[in-house]
């Protein structure tokens, strides 16, 4: 059993859980700054047209990519659930069952994307003078998916075999490359938006290209063998059966986006500039609370898979405990500097900035609840559980989110951005509390199937 594994299954699970979970958040970080390095190289030498043209392309490339992302949290559980049971075999195959199963992700995420986003662009409201824009940082960005799908089943099999730490070196390096390449293609060649969707594939191949290896040069069961990719059926199934619910919850959480997204387009170019320039400082907020949900998913994968129990209730509690306090320290940094970080991205309208402050008050401040929310989520997918939360959150996110803007939001005196944004911290809540409590009802099951066998 390699450190990682045994930080996981043995040893002081706070601080374990922090050493594992902090690689996590930087490369999640690196990540975002793909799409900031994006805006801000725009918006600082194209305008807040450009600024909105790339932010309108978030909700919608999210649904069509979440689905297939889905598939590597079911790779990587599946990893877990084998390290943990200590099955080196169904590892093996696994590892040999995720990578063909990107390659094919990505080729259709390719043709979907290239082929539909000028049209789904269209029927979302997206302005005139923002879609042309817009289609063509979505059609460069889908040429190159392949690339993100490969490095994250491959980051998830990493992660599942306890190393974090990987993942972010190589980001680093993409990452670097990222904002080069957008300053070079934006400002030498004026390509625009073109130039950052090619910039951010470039780098992505790179991350992809790096990721690959590293599992390749392994020497334990998560070891990739490039002649021995096939579909292994046992795992592709577990593989399907976990990550496809998760998958569907994302691209439902997508289709509530996109819903909004439209509504946020029915107030015009400069409110879209404001609301997109905001969402992408949430994000650095998001992917902080979010780390704390693949760290829950791991450590709980790899002790459920070992019958350790104890270590499962530990583990979400620390989880749960931690990701309060991150979500309200990072929140309230974020709205408090909400000005000055806004202005980065946002050079020519004043009043597109005091937009952006109205969407970080209603949503980043009480970013929290989204952590929660997350890592009961992940605790249950952890168990092997992903129907379970996919059904929850399907109608306390989707459900309410779209009830709300078809009901109360359509009503003149409540069709507000203020009204818009309220629907995040209310669902976000409703949906942690029945998360939770299917968490407890599902690992009692587990606890007492386990001590039936015992006996």
């Amino acid at each position: 059993m390699n450190n990682a594994n045994r930080n996981m299954l043995q040893g002081p699970l706070f601080q374990n859980i922090l050493v594992y979970t902090i690689p996590i958040i930087l490369t999640s970080l690196l990540q975002l700054l793909f799409n900031a390095a994006d805006l801000v190289v725009v918006g600082q030498f194209c305008g807040s047209i450009s600024v909105a043209a790339v932010g309108a392309t978030g909700s919608l490339t999210n649904l069509l990519v979440n689905f297939f992302i889905g598939l590597s949290v079911g790779a990587g559980v599946t990893v877990a659930h084998g390290l943990g049971s200590r099955e080196n075999r169904v590892v093996h195959c696994t590892v040999h069952t995720a990578l063909p199963t990107a390659l094919v992700s990505g080729v259709v995420l390719s043709v979907v994307g290239i082929a539909f986003s000028e049209p789904l662009l269209g029927m979302m409201g997206t302005p005139d003078n923002v879609l042309p824009l817009s289609a063509v940082y979505m059609k460069i960005y889908f040429a190159g998916i392949t690339f993100t799908m490969v490095y994250n089943f491959c980051a998830a099999i990493l992660r599942a075999a306890g190393d974090t730490k990987s993942p972010l070196i190589y980001l680093s390096v993409a990452g670097v490359v990222n904002v080069v390449l957008n300053i070079v293609f934006v400002t030498l060649f004026h390509m625009n938006v073109a130039g950052v969707a090619l910039a951010t594939t470039i780098s992505q191949g790179i991350s992809a290209v790096l990721v690959t290896r590293a599992l390749m040069k392994r020497t334990d069961a998560c070891k990739l063998t490039l002649s021995k990719m096939r579909f292994y059926k046992p795992q592709l199934l577990k593989i399907v059966r976990i990550g496809l619910p998760a998958g569907i919850q994302g691209s439902l959480f997508s289709i509530s986006n996109v819903l909004i997204q439209s509504s946020v387009n029915s107030f015009g170019d400069v409110f879209m500039s404001g609301n997109a320039a905001a969402a992408n400082i949430e994000g650095f907020v998001y992917v902080s609370l979010n780390a704390f949900h693949q760290t829950a998913v791991n450590f709980i994968g790899q002790n459920a898979g070992a019958k350790q129990y104890q270590r499962v209730t530990k583990t979400t509690w620390i989880c749960l405990g931690c990701v309060t306090v991150v979500g309200l320290t990072l929140g309230t940094l974020a709205y408090a500097m909400g000005e000055t970080l806004l202005s980065i991205y946002i050079t020519d309208s004043r009043e597109a900035i005091g937009y952006g402050m109205i969407r970080l008050g209603y949503i980043c401040l009480p970013y929290f609840l989204c952590g929660l929310m997350d890592v009961t989520t992940g605790a249950l997918r952890g168990l092997g559980a992903s129907f379970i939360p996919m059904a929850i959150s399907i109608l306390g996110v989707c459900g309410l989110r779209i009830l709300w803007i078809y009901s109360i939001f359509q009503v003149p005196q409540f069709h507000t951005p203020q009204c818009l944004y309220l629907s995040y911290p209310i669902s976000w809540i409703i949906t942690f509390l029945a998360q939770l409590i299917a968490l407890l009802v599902v690992a009692r099951r587990q606890l007492r199937a386990s001590l039936s066998q015992v006996h």
